[in-house]
């Protein structure tokens, strides 16, 4: 797992030998954690994800307006979001959901990316992150569950070592983090530390582009 700074996006075993014709460089990119105003990028992103996507994101089709509701319970839910950023939009994101109010023993991992940016290593990326960040959180159990035809949410489980098992249909994967150090804990504040001066320079540049 990487301790890199949000510049940094994809860790070199993460990315693929060759990108596909037409796709977008990676290093063109950050990756950095969803700050709560931002909730509207986060269902911009998911509004753009084509019914194939969806279904394989939620385990079901879902409409506009369920998108819309799940996206403005992001700060409810107490989830930590990171998405990844092109030109100030996000393209994939990953969630790390309680599943009590507080943080406990136990959490769930969710991903999803847009059709362009897909088969370039960045869910493996946004996995490293979600699994650092669970693991400063005390959390010894990260849950992943998708469709059993879901290959590429498997693939990445299994990159970062997970345990999968079928359960009626779907594929349930399980990560035991390490626990916490003074690195994983620096890691992530410095990456928040850079996070948050892009988030700014984002923000900029979007009420500029309203002008």
């Amino acid at each position: 797992m990487s301790n890199t700074t949000s510049r940094a996006v994809i860790d070199p075993d993460d990315a693929p030998e060759a990108l596909q014709p037409g796709t977008r460089a990676i290093s063109a990119a950050t990756v950095r954690k969803l700050w709560p105003t931002e909730a509207e990028l986060f269902r911009n992103h998911l509004l753009r994800l084509d019914k194939d996507s969806r279904r394989l994101r939620f385990a079901h089709g879902v409409s506009d307006s369920f998108i819309e509701d799940y996206a403005a319970r992001m700060n409810d839910m107490g989830s930590i979001v990171f998405g990844y950023f092109v030109d100030g939009e996000i393209r994939a994101a990953a969630e790390l959901r309680k599943l009590a109010d507080d943080w406990g023993v136990e959490a769930e991992a969710a991903f999803s990316v847009e059709r362009t940016y897909q088969d370039q290593g960045i869910g493996s990326a946004l996995m490293g992150r979600v699994i650092r960040s669970a693991r400063n959180r005390g959390i010894r159990l990260l849950f992943m569950s998708c469709l059993a035809e879901n290959a590429k949410m498997q693939a990445i489980a299994r990159k970062h070592e997970a345990d999968l098992r079928f359960e009626y249909g779907e594929v349930i994967g399980e990560i035991i983090p390490d626990g916490p150090d003074y690195f994983s804990l620096l890691a992530e504040a410095a990456d928040d530390r850079v996070g948050y001066m892009m988030a700014v320079l984002d923000l900029s540049s979007r009420l500029v582009k309203a002008a």
